[in-house]
């Protein structure tokens, strides 16, 4: 009875982290598959509308289709991207052909510092999922790239072990 009841909980406790951890990948990795980029929210310039640590899915959108008020995400650098509203939409005196933005975070006082280019623009965020991110960040660092190959090994060796009976018992 004790060796049946033991079972049932590893059975209940492996399909949960297995199902945690299908889940997961397909929250942080099913939507690329289908032309949306991904990104975490690092800081809290867009709260209340993106609260820090979510996640936001990012589809990209023709930047002629932007207007004032719409929320977009941009290239800052190489490896940085930011999300702001923008405030105002400036042609370019030089090229008619090229849009600049000037944005905000809904949670900071002033515009940002300069204006952002239409070919900077990654997308439009279309949805989020809080808390997400702060995973999201996790398992990008080594800590969190060790976590998830210790569960994963640990998850197969416990089925192995399971699978030959060789729990040791007392």
């Amino acid at each position: 009875m004790k060796s049946f009841l033991s079972n049932k909980i590893f059975n209940f406790i492996f399909n949960l982290t297995i199902v945690i951890l299908i889940c997961l990948n397909l929250l942080l990795f099913g939507p690329r598959l289908v032309g949306y980029k991904v990104f975490s929210v690092l800081s809290g310039s867009m709260e209340p509308t993106y609260h820090t640590g979510s996640i936001i899915y990012v589809k990209e959108s023709d930047y002629r289709s932007f207007k004032e008020g719409d929320v977009i995400t941009f290239s800052i650098s190489d490896n940085m991207v930011a999300t702001h509203r923008i405030v105002k939409v400036v042609q370019d005196e030089d090229n008619p052909y090229t849009v600049k933005y000037c944005t905000k975070g809904d949670a900071n006082d002033t515009e940002d510092g300069s204006l952002v280019n239409c070919i900077d623009v990654v997308g439009k965020p279309v949805f989020t999922i809080p808390y997400l991110g702060y995973i999201a960040v996790y398992m990008k660092k080594y800590l969190g790239v060790f976590l998830i190959i210790m569960i994963i090994s640990s998850i197969v060796s416990s089925i192995f072990l399971h699978k030959n009976n060789m729990f040791i018992k007392k």
